[in-house]
């Protein structure tokens, strides 16, 4: 019996090892030929839901396009945006705001033109009381004043509430009247002992814009 040499022994292990080698090696290629494919992206989703499900719709060319009615919307200013404006007009849609009426042309006219005749335009702010209202300003027959604009107008608008002897200011106010049915009602109210010489003494030139200190606002 002949013995292995050596080198048939190192031979030998060598043959095992790239034996082991290959077979290791077609071990991991198949379980890389084996492994779960990778989850499908959103995008993929999308695409097959779009496929299974998509429709298609066929519109005669003799249809016509309906009418669309949309419904109208507005926006008022409120205090703060008033008050950042800063004007007699400002003031005088802060009024009607306060009370509910509308902010109409008429109406802001009305209260333009009543401002005037109680401080004048140049100073309509005078003791942040623009109507000389003596409701809750701590001064009899209007002579007191305000902490600010702001609670004047809330002021003007309750006591033309809450006082019956203006009644027909507020029905007026609320109908948005036309200016001279709106001044009438004032004349004829208590609010001037002097009922403004029952519109003798009232003015109707253009109102100009001017803008009170940013302090009389509070």
């Amino acid at each position: 019996m002949t013995l292995p040499t050596r080198t048939s022994l190192t031979a030998a292990a060598r043959r095992a090892i790239s034996v082991s080698a290959a077979v290791l090696a077609v071990a991991i290629a198949t379980a890389a030929a084996v492994a779960p494919p990778s989850a499908p992206s959103a995008a993929d989703n999308l695409a097959v839901y779009i496929s299974e499900n998509s429709q298609a719709l066929d519109v005669p060319v003799t249809v016509a396009a309906a009418d669309i009615t949309r419904g109208e919307y507005s926006a008022t200013a409120g205090y703060a945006t008033l008050a950042a404006e800063g004007t007699n007009y400002a003031w005088a849609k802060m009024v009607l705001l306060a009370g509910g009426w509308p902010q109409s042309t008429e109406n802001v006219t009305v209260l333009l033109r009543w401002m005037r005749q109680e401080n004048g335009a140049d100073n309509w702010w005078n003791r942040n009381n623009p109507l000389n209202n003596g409701w809750g300003s701590g001064g009899g027959g209007g002579t007191g004043t305000y902490a600010s604009l702001v609670i004047a107008a809330q002021k003007a608008a309750e006591a033309l509430h809450k006082n019956g002897g203006y009644s027909g200011i507020v029905a007026n106010l609320a109908a948005s009247s036309p200016t001279a049915v709106t001044e009438s009602a004032i004349w004829a109210s208590p609010w001037a002992s002097g009922h403004y010489a029952n519109g003798g003494h009232w003015h109707y030139t253009d109102v100009p814009v001017v803008t009170a200190p940013a302090s009389a606002w509070g």
